[in-house]
């Protein structure tokens, strides 16, 4: 129909669906590249014959066993008095790492994100009084929690239990609907300021030495590859417990700025196998040196993301991703404690910041 017979309210409408279908390219054929395109296009196919619950969700997870029905914090509920006392008992030298990345407009970045950073004026402001002061600003605009690196939220990942576009099963952590949860202006549940401060146990997996070299796109981590790394590294399965956290350097991220286009084309990664390891651990959070921490493409060509969905999603375990483990791994440091603080941006569905490893 010709725009100019269309009433305001249609062209609103119109304008939206427009939008929406954007997303919907962009999280399918617009991913990163040919072999996770078609996966997530044959996961559109299959989730358009069959409009029911999608694999991994065919039986409710809410509410959560430990936390409660009206839990925001997830994971980070681990993050005791005792956990703190237990992590400081880690720190021997005092020596404080960074494990996160700077951020850049060259930084790569999924789909059309972006980053970019101005300074108004020049200096922004001033002279100011007798003594002639300065100042200058800086105008961000980005997606604060999902660039660089980056850590998920509760309102992030959620899985759309019945029929495309019914808000009212679209469900995230603790069974909140996208109805109850959405809002243009932030999340009115699961935003990033119900989550707590971490300041727990880090265990390092370094699979890129186990693997002799850089793993590759789509090349899954398996259990016995992290066994096999606790050999490697002298550490012990034991030492692992409950609310600490898991991170896995692949050597894939030593892709960053100097070859985007591979770095953004999928990605070595944790599959299934990993993630309920993950769960039955109680681990809080997991990260790596990738964008994602999964391996993408997975390996059920069906399926888009599934780690994602079974650790944020169905049991409130983060991840934090592009992680620089560099100056670890220099040192032969494999266990530390993990400092971050999520950024408390009411109503967002992730944050960025600085997070620390302290040895």
């Amino acid at each position: 129909m010709d725009s100019r017979y269309l009433s305001d309210k249609e062209k609103l409408k119109q304008d939206g669906d427009a939008v929406d279908g954007d997303r919907r390219a962009l999280l399918t054929g617009g991913l990163v590249g040919g072999a996770v395109a078609a996966a997530a296009l044959l996961s559109s196919a299959a989730h358009a014959q069959a409009p029911a619950a999608p694999a991994l969700a065919d039986k409710p997870w809410w509410p959560h066993p430990k936390w409660g029905k009206d839990d925001m914090a997830g994971a980070s509920n681990w993050i005791t008095p005792a956990k703190v006392l237990d992590t400081v008992k880690w720190i021997k030298d005092g020596k404080i790492y960074r494990i996160g990345r700077v951020y850049e407009s060259t930084m790569p970045k999924f789909g059309e994100r972006a980053f970019t950073l101005r300074i108004p004026g020049g200096p922004t402001g001033g002279p100011f009084g007798s003594n002639r002061l300065i100042y200058n600003d800086e105008f961000l605009t980005t997606e604060i929690g999902q660039t660089g690196t980056q850590f998920d939220g509760l309102a992030h990942i959620g899985i759309q239990m019945g029929k495309d576009g019914d808000k009212n099963e679209m469900r995230y952590y603790n069974g909140v609907t996208e109805q109850e949860m959405g809002g243009a202006y932030g999340m009115k549940k699961n935003g990033i300021e119900h989550v707590k401060p971490f300041f727990t146990r880090g265990h390092l997996f370094d699979l890129k030495a186990l693997k002799g070299g850089m793993m590759d796109v789509g090349q899954e981590i398996t259990v016995a590859d992290l066994r096999a790394c606790l050999q490697k590294q002298n550490m012990q399965e034991a030492d692992i417990k409950e609310g600490d956290a898991v991170f896995f350097n692949t050597g894939f991220g030593e892709l960053w700025i100097k070859n985007n286009d591979k770095f953004s084309s999928g990605e070595p990664g944790i599959g299934m196998e990993v993630a309920k390891w993950c769960i039955d651990k109680g681990i809080c959070l997991t990260g790596a040196d990738t964008w994602a921490t999964e391996v993408v493409p997975n390996p059920d060509k069906n399926l888009a993301f599934p780690v994602h969905a079974e650790l944020i999603t169905k049991n409130g375990i983060f991840n934090h991703e592009n992680m620089d483990f560099t100056s670890l791994l220099a040192d032969g440091k494999y266990q530390f404690a993990y400092i971050f603080s999520p950024a408390p941006i009411k109503g967002a569905t992730g944050s960025n910041g600085g997070p620390i490893a302290v040895t």
